[in-house]
């Protein structure tokens, strides 16, 4: 295997529809969309084109299938997505998505925002967003905007970087899209603790140290050589704690 596939998986037959992609996903436990550079994650690209993304042809029909599951399997609540591999998109699956969200202390009610903004976890835009979102429901990303004041071209920049705080907490995901001009479709948000209720609440019984040993399991099922060091790498553990999660597996 090359380089670019070190960290893809065999997987018995090519995803080509959202069925095949919900059972990759949780198969993998948690992906990215296309391979990611000093990511060791698998990819759903891969999965589907059985190719890395730099020998194809650019975007291409597969490219256009995974950008759309990305919104539509969170809406249907097959998979969740956000980005929240440190600022860079990842589904999770249905099943592991509890233990995401104790490992980050994110099981979050929808009323949550003036917690997390006390304790100095979310910025004031941040706080803003989950207010809105908290009042109105699913928002598509221009409507959102508005709603929030951010209009402009510099409200346009602290959305985005308030948008991802959010994503980075999993107090946000993709939940479906919307056709707001005539380009491509804009993401519609909404918050995780109503688009995955009963995974928020199973999350709160979950310590954190559990909830990484389980990430871990998963992880190592596919990666079996992968080192403590990775998983630090990955998820942001510290080395005490990536050693505690592998260790429970030998």
């Amino acid at each position: 295997m090359n380089r670019a596939a070190a960290h893809e998986i065999s997987w018995r037959a090519r995803v080509r529809t959202a069925t095949d992609a919900v059972r990759f996903i949780d198969a993998t436990g948690f992906c990215v969309l296309f391979p990611l550079k000093n990511v060791p994650l698998p990819s759903l690209y891969y999965a589907c084109a059985r190719r890395g993304i730099h020998l194809g042809p650019g975007w291409d029909k597969y490219c256009e299938m995974i950008w759309e599951w990305k919104d539509e399997l969170p809406h249907r609540r097959r998979a969740y997505y956000s980005k929240c591999l440190r600022g860079r998109g990842m589904f999770v699956s249905v099943k592991l998505l509890p233990h995401f969200l104790a490992m980050r202390d994110s099981a979050a009610a929808a009323s949550d925002y003036e917690r997390f903004y006390a304790a100095g976890r979310i910025s004031h835009d941040a706080l803003v967003i989950w207010k809105v979102l908290e009042e109105h429901g699913p928002l598509a990303t221009l409507e959102l905007r508005h709603a929030c004041k951010m209009e402009s071209k510099t409200g346009n920049v602290r959305f985005k970087r308030a948008m991802l705080e959010l994503q980075c907490h999993m107090v946000l995901v993709h939940f479906g899209a919307e056709q707001e001009t005539a380009a491509w479709p804009s993401s519609r948000f909404e918050l995780t603790a109503r688009a995955f209720p009963r995974q928020v609440a199973a999350a709160r019984s979950i310590s954190s140290e559990a909830a990484r040993c389980a990430i871990a399991h998963k992880y190592l099922e596919q990666q079996p050589t992968a080192s403590p060091a990775t998983l630090m790498r990955l998820l942001g553990w510290t080395k005490a704690q990536a050693v505690a999660a592998c260790g429970a597996e030998t």
